[in-house]
């Protein structure tokens, strides 16, 4: 029988764009936890390819929203904000990508770890990685953390939505889904939420994520850093941030709008280079005390 832990609701939201295919194994990779959601949420943000009917037929369970192609982010969105319909004082939201699959415990290893430190609003975990078929070691820099993670989170994205489990109460207070992002969007929540509070981090993989297949946002965009900017300028902006922590953000952020700057000079796009040069000498300006 499934375990059952009080006080914590959790629904689970899926966006999906044309990914029937995997759709139907991140579905059953949630069906069949150990310690069940009480929710479970797919947003077919515009599907052509079957995700409806997938869904209706084999997972009447499955609260089935569909909505005009909009991109990932709005689709993350409208489940929350259909999340927080839901009552209950610990209720907590937990992403799944449509590509990914949850290992079986993922929920309550997580709800369980919560009970005994329910001081932190956002657990995360280590992940398994599968490219082109084939199980791979991540990189030293996508190193998986806890605690206060803010600077670890400033290169690039530290945190899986997929691995993610969070109070709903956190999102109300730092916002949702940047829905102007195409890309980075997840980056620019996690510096958000990570320059306020600490996280709590699982040293164990309750998920598995799949890549290499070319609906990857990161394979459908370029200079992925272009989106980075953007959520660090914002996150600068941000009156809440320490002096320390701005500080490090500006670091960052030059040492990105350096390497779009030689990458633009090396494709002769002097336009771009002269964008970028500008901004470098905006933020060198400003020490922001």
């Amino acid at each position: 029988m499934p375990k059952t832990l009080p006080d914590a609701a959790v629904t689970v939201i899926i966006p999906s764009f044309n990914r029937a295919k995997t759709l139907e194994r991140a579905l059953n990779s949630v069906i069949n936890q150990t310690r069940p959601a009480v929710q479970i949420i797919v947003i077919d943000d515009g599907s052509t390819d079957g995700t409806q009917a997938l869904v209706k037929e084999k997972f009447p369970q499955v609260d089935y929203i569909y909505q005009p192609n909009q991109g990932v982010s709005a689709a993350r969105n409208t489940g929350i904000r259909l999340a927080a319909q839901q009552q209950g004082h610990h209720d907590w939201i937990a992403l799944l990508d449509s590509d990914d699959e949850w290992l079986p415990e993922k929920l309550e290893h997580q709800l369980a770890a919560w009970q005994q430190q329910p001081h932190y609003r956002l657990i995360h975990s280590e992940e398994i990685w599968i490219r082109n078929g084939r199980r791979v070691n991540a990189m030293k820099k996508h190193r998986k953390q806890g605690g206060h993670i803010f600077r670890h989170c400033l290169p690039l994205c530290a945190i899986s939505p997929s691995a993610v489990l969070l109070q709903r109460s956190l999102l109300e207070e730092v916002g949702l889904f940047d829905e102007s992002l195409p890309a980075c969007e997840d980056y620019d929540l996690w510096l958000r939420i990570c320059h306020r509070e600490a996280v709590l981090f699982l040293d164990e993989p309750l998920i598995i994520k799949y890549g290499g297949h070319e609906d990857q946002l990161s394979r459908q965009y370029w200079g992925m850093d272009r989106f980075r900017i953007q959520a660090l300028h914002n996150c600068i902006e941000n009156e809440s941030l320490n002096q320390a922590d701005r500080q490090a953000a500006i670091t960052m952020l030059l040492y990105k709008l350096d390497i779009l700057a030689k990458g633009a000079a090396k494709r002769n796009q002097y336009n771009a280079v002269a964008q970028y040069e500008h901004l470098k000498a905006s933020y060198s300006k400003d020490s922001y005390t």
